[in-house]
């Protein structure tokens, strides 16, 4: 687990029982949701007694789950951004032939995610089905830990194709970088189930292809 503001100046005796209550914590979560889980069952999970877990998480499960949800998703941006920057390198933008190709292998490489972390997408989509019971300082950390930066990144990239000619974002970066998650990515997302259930390979290529495609027709430049 990565250092964060609550374990600044731990033991590192003590920064390994957190990350070990953490990691633990994580599959109970992904499992049972939010709503679900109880002290007991993360505290059994990690091997510990309730009293531990208070110890390293004074704030009790909405201070875990926090953590948990931080941790996972600077993960996952990170990833995301490193196959951003590998796929799509605005310093040396496509030629114009080769743009559908670049934005589907990035929209694949996205969706790879998914099987690569999937305990982070369990947690999101228990996120959002109980965003009505998480605590809204956990959605907010979610937001700038994971969506926050990657939608920043991508916007950043889809400008830069602007100003390379290849786009016209309509003078909307942050909206076409939206319009590209949502056309390839994010229908994958709602048919897997956020990975749960297998997609065949055809489909998936058929939803990406058709996306990137979708999304060309509204923003590729005249």
């Amino acid at each position: 687990m990565s250092s964060s503001n609550e374990a600044a100046g731990l033991s590192p005796r003590a920064l390994a029982r957190r990350t070990a209550i953490a990691s633990a914590s994580c599959a109970v979560f992904g499992r049972e949701g939010y709503a679900r889980a109880s002290v007991d069952a993360l505290a059994a999970a990690a091997g510990v007694s309730t009293r531990t877990l208070y110890n390293h998480f004074p704030g009790g499960k909405a201070e875990l789950f926090r953590t948990v949800v931080s941790w996972t998703s600077g993960e996952v941006r990170d990833a995301q951004i490193a196959r951003l920057g590998a796929l799509l390198d605005t310093e040396h933008p496509p030629a114009p032939q080769d743009l559908e190709r670049d934005l589907v292998a990035l929209a694949r490489a996205f969706v790879a995610l998914m099987a690569e972390h999937p305990d982070h997408f369990a947690l999101v989509r228990h996120i959002h089905a109980e965003a009505d019971h998480v605590p809204q300082e956990v959605l907010q950390a979610w937001r700038e830990a994971g969506p926050g930066p990657v939608g920043r990144a991508l916007a950043q990239a889809m400008a830069a194709l602007a100003g390379a000619g290849l786009l016209d974002v309509h003078g909307d970066a942050a909206l076409a970088a939206a319009h590209f998650m949502a056309l390839t990515s994010h229908s994958i997302v709602q048919l897997t189930h956020y990975g749960v259930l297998a997609l065949p390979e055809e489909e998936t290529r058929r939803q990406i292809t058709g996306g990137v495609a979708a999304f060309l027709r509204a923003y590729r430049a005249a």
